[in-house]
């Protein structure tokens, strides 16, 4: 798939979770960290989407344990994310 239309559906997917707290979260580190990522991290990204909201949201504010297999560097980052650009 073409780079630029992988990152235009992996946004999409980041932003249109269902809930709006998870759109927030999900989508504003995708918008904030998406730029630096190598091929194996939006691997890893688009595999997290498979995820269910909730899980992610709970490994990324640490209100519930994240598996060894999504605990990284990305969750890392995604942990450390402070500020997110609202849409308008």
């Amino acid at each position: 798939m073409d780079h630029a239309i992988r990152l235009k559906r992996l946004k999409f997917r980041a932003w249109h979770r269902g809930v709006r707290e998870a759109d927030l979260m999900i989508g504003g580190f995708f918008d904030a960290h998406h730029l630096d990522w190598s091929a194996e991290e939006l691997d890893w990204f688009e595999a997290l989407l498979e995820e269910q909201d909730v899980d992610i949201m709970g490994w990324a504010i640490g209100s519930i344990p994240c598996p060894p297999e999504w605990d990284g560097a990305m969750m890392q980052a995604m942990r450390g994310l402070n500020y997110v650009q609202v849409p308008k």
